[in-house]
């Protein structure tokens, strides 16, 4: 008895710590954009007084560069006001799922994941793929993947919901155009939640071997995870890590996650009730449409934002998108609490 308190002691404090960790991580990580600006500031202060005293155009340009860059700083100090829930610091594990479409559909999701990576990549978020479903002859079924960085749920949490594709099928022999779909799901990454307790005989666990990356184990040993929650019905896996017990550790992390999800859901469909709004809130619903043909236009029918660079947004140019929607839940919340 006591040796189990002594392990019940040891996990709490280290939660404690990873929760302090956090914070100090998010706190750091706020220190150092105040300094940036900080810095930029007195960087155009001083380039000012040199042009009180000689009219360079170099210094000009330079001084335009600095303005041009802390505006842009600015404002993404100002959005990150926005990001004021509970989980918006945290990573977040996104899914995507091809719709109906066949190998169409499969190609758009893999379409979208390039996407997602790209603009991980510009804003300097790292990306760990979960667990993958390839398509039979090209893209991808569907797949899990980690992006870690500061806010990076709070911004991405904008992307959940179904994607709309329009072109001409490179995959159609007579060039016709076709509609896809795809659906992506955003959560933060839980590793656990104080409010939820999972037992378990709840728990349905089943192995196979790994069909992705892995390193020497693919395919020769049983070391990717499958986890069913019965009482939910909630199914997550992993199968990119190198050991069965790191699957089924990163496999309860998304576990929690859904299930916080879940768990938010119901709290906001209760909200909208009692506001007297009846729609269903569903993470499913179409929010973008990305038309290649036979013009080009990325439209979000939520917001309204839109624009003709269909290319600068398949290379992670989604920014705009993100923003819109952050200023106008933002606005909306704002009324509610009114």
């Amino acid at each position: 008895m006591k040796k189990i308190q002594l392990q019940d002691n040891f996990y709490n404090d280290q939660k404690l710590v990873s929760k302090v960790g956090r914070e100090m991580k998010t706190c750091d990580y706020k220190l150092s954009k105040i300094n940036s600006l900080e810095s930029e500031i007195e960087n155009a202060e001083a380039i000012m007084d040199l042009l009180e005293d000689n009219e360079d155009e170099a210094l000009f340009e330079e001084l335009n560069t600095i303005i041009e860059k802390l505006s842009a700083e600015i404002e993404n100090a100002k959005l990150e006001t926005l990001l004021s829930s509970k989980y918006d610091s945290y990573n977040a594990i996104l899914t995507l799922h091809a719709g109906a479409g066949g190998t169409e559909a499969m190609d758009w999701t893999d379409m979208l994941y390039r996407m997602y990576t790209m603009y991980a990549e510009k804003n300097g978020f790292k990306v760990k793929v979960l667990d993958v479903l390839d398509g039979e002859e090209a893209g991808l079924k569907s797949i899990s993947f980690l992006i870690s960085g500061e806010n990076a749920y709070g911004y991405l949490k904008a992307e959940k919901g179904v994607h709309r594709l329009v072109r001409i099928s490179p995959f159609d022999a007579n060039s016709r155009r076709h509609t896809s779909f795809a659906s992506l799901e955003v959560m933060p990454e839980i590793e656990e939640a104080p409010d939820i307790n999972i037992r378990p005989e709840d728990l349905k666990i089943d192995t196979y071997r790994s069909s992705g990356a892995g390193g020497q184990h693919v395919n020769k040993t049983e070391s990717a995870i499958r986890i069913t929650h019965i009482p939910t019905g909630i199914v997550v896996a992993c199968q990119t890590e190198r050991s069965q017990i790191q699957n089924r550790e990163t496999a309860m992390k998304m576990l929690y996650s859904k299930l916080v999800e879940k768990q938010e859901l119901e709290e906001q469909e209760k909200l909208a009730s009692l506001h007297g709004d009846l729609k269903k809130i569903e993470w499913g619903s179409q929010i973008r449409s990305y038309v290649f043909c036979p013009y080009t236009l990325v439209k979000d029918h939520r917001t309204g934002y839109e624009t003709s660079d269909v290319e600068a947004v398949m290379n992670g140019d989604i920014q705009g998108f993100i923003n819109e929607y952050l200023k106008r839940t933002s606005v909306k919340q704002g009324e509610e609490n009114v």
